[in-house]
């Protein structure tokens, strides 16, 4: 996937979230968070938007901190939200390819611009799927027109970014490893993780045995794997897949 898919993605799910948040209303329940309201969830990712489109229009080189969130409800939250997404797809529009910034996964990224436009074309997605949680209905299949494509990309920065981190609570007393598999995006759609008392350490392919195995669709691990849906398959010693459900989430 390149940077303009991920943008396209970004712009896509952004009015999403804010046509299924405004159906809910910012006083209803977000199922996926318990402990969200629709108005929460607003403001997190609203606030993130903003953060993100700080340090890539600055050019920061350092870490910047969270704006305050604005004491805002309603359909006035709802207009908030849908300007702090306007702010961060045009701030990524118009930002050179070559853009120097601050990012924070240890994973290899192309560029700067790469890593903020992916980083939150997977934010917004991921809260989509919790607004249109608190909505009800069905929900909108993940970037239908790149699917497994980019369900694969995320579960990719999930593993080798986010759980590479010192933050990651995904650990065990003794060695365990565990395999993660696509089964709809090809044979090269499979990670080993390396579970201990440190931070995993995860790499593509099936690389020796596994204690259990977390499987299916691209798009249903996609969710799974950042706690939205249950796991389709588990093969296995099924308490990793537990250990994924309460130690996997940010």
């Amino acid at each position: 996937m390149n940077t303009a898919d991920f943008l396209k993605t970004l712009d896509r799910e952004g009015r999403l979230l804010a046509a299924a948040a405004d159906a809910a209303g910012t006083d209803a329940k977000v199922p996926t968070c318990p402990a969200w309201q629709v108005g929460d969830l607003l403001r997190h990712t609203g606030a993130v938007h903003r953060w993100a489109a700080g340090i890539v229009a600055d050019g920061d080189t350092t870490p910047r901190p969270f704006g305050d969130l604005p004491d805002l409800d309603g359909t006035e939250l709802v207009d908030w939200y849908r300007d702090s997404h306007r702010l961060l797809v045009d701030t990524l529009s118009a930002a050179p390819a070559d853009l120097e910034c601050w990012t924070f996964h240890p994973a290899p990224n192309p560029s700067p611009l790469a890593f903020w436009t992916r980083r939150q074309a997977h934010e917004t997605t991921v809260h989509r799927y919790d607004a249109e949680a608190a909505r009800g209905g069905t929900a909108s299949p993940v970037a239908p027109d790149l699917a497994p494509d980019f369900a694969v990309d995320g579960i990719d920065e999930l593993l080798l970014g986010f759980h590479a981190r010192s933050r990651s609570r995904l650990r065990t007393p003794e060695p365990r490893v565990l395999r993660v598999r696509a089964l709809d995006a090809g044979a090269d759609a499979v990670w080993t993780v390396r579970l201990s008392a440190e931070p995993p350490v995860s790499v593509r392919g099936a690389d020796g045995e596994a204690d259990a195995e977390l499987s299916g669709p691209a798009d249903e691990l996609y969710l799974a794997l950042w706690n939205r849906a249950p796991v389709p398959n588990v093969s296995g010693d099924r308490s990793l897949a537990e250990l994924w459900r309460e130690k996997g989430g940010f």
